[in-house]
C-alpha cells in the first residue's frame, strides 16, 4: 500500500483467499484492505495515538440517514455526553479532495451536528471547526487533542 502523510503506525494483517485484510481496532475485526480502508485505519490510529481520543468514543463505518437516503460515514468521534465532536471523511489516496468532498461531509453533518470536520485522502488533510451561529466552517491547522 501507498505511504501516507501520517505517522508510522503498526497494523495487524492477514491473508485469506489471496485477499489481504487489516485489523480494525474499533470494529474488532479484519477488513479487506482497500486504498480507502488504508487511509481510514491510519486516521483511526492518528485519533487514538496522536490526538489521544479514547477508542470507546470512536465509531467507524455506520449508517445514517441524510434527506431520507441511507449513507455511511467513515469515522465519528463522540463527546462523553453523546453529542458528536468530529466527523471524518476518508478518501483513497488517488482521489482529489475538492468542493464535492466537502459538500458530502457537510450533508452528513446536517444530520450529525459535529463540532469539527476532517477530510483526508491520507496525503492531504483538511480540518474545519463548525460555526453554527453563522452557518459556516472555519479551516484549522489541525483538530484539537482529546480534552473533554
Amino acid at each position: 500500500m501507498q505511504e501516507l502523510n501520517f505517522p508510522k503506525f503498526t497494523f495487524r494483517f492477514k491473508n485469506s483467499e489471496n485477499k489481504i485484510s487489516i485489523f480494525d481496532e474499533i470494529r474488532k475485526k479484519f477488513i479487506v484492505l482497500q486504498p480507502e480502508e488504508w487511509v481510514r485505519q491510519h486516521c483511526v490510529q492518528y485519533l487514538i495515538q496522536v490526538k489521544q481520543y479514547p477508542k470507546s468514543l470512536i465509531n467507524v463505518e455506520k449508517e445514517l440517514l441524510v434527506n431520507g437516503l441511507r449513507k455511511r460515514y467513515d469515522i465519528v468521534v463522540f463527546n462523553t455526553n453523546g453529542s458528536i465532536q468530529l466527523i471524518v471523511e476518508c478518501k483513497a489516496p488517488q482521489i482529489t479532495i475538492n468542493q464535492t468532498t466537502f459538500d458530502q461531509i457537510a450533508r452528513y453533518n446536517l444530520s450529525l451536528n459535529a463540532n469539527y470536520l476532517m477530510v483526508t485522502n491520507g496525503i492531504n488533510h483538511y480540518y474545519c471547526q463548525m460555526d453554527y451561529k453563522v452557518e459556516a466552517y472555519h479551516f484549522l491547522k489541525d483538530i484539537p487533542n482529546y480534552n473533554f
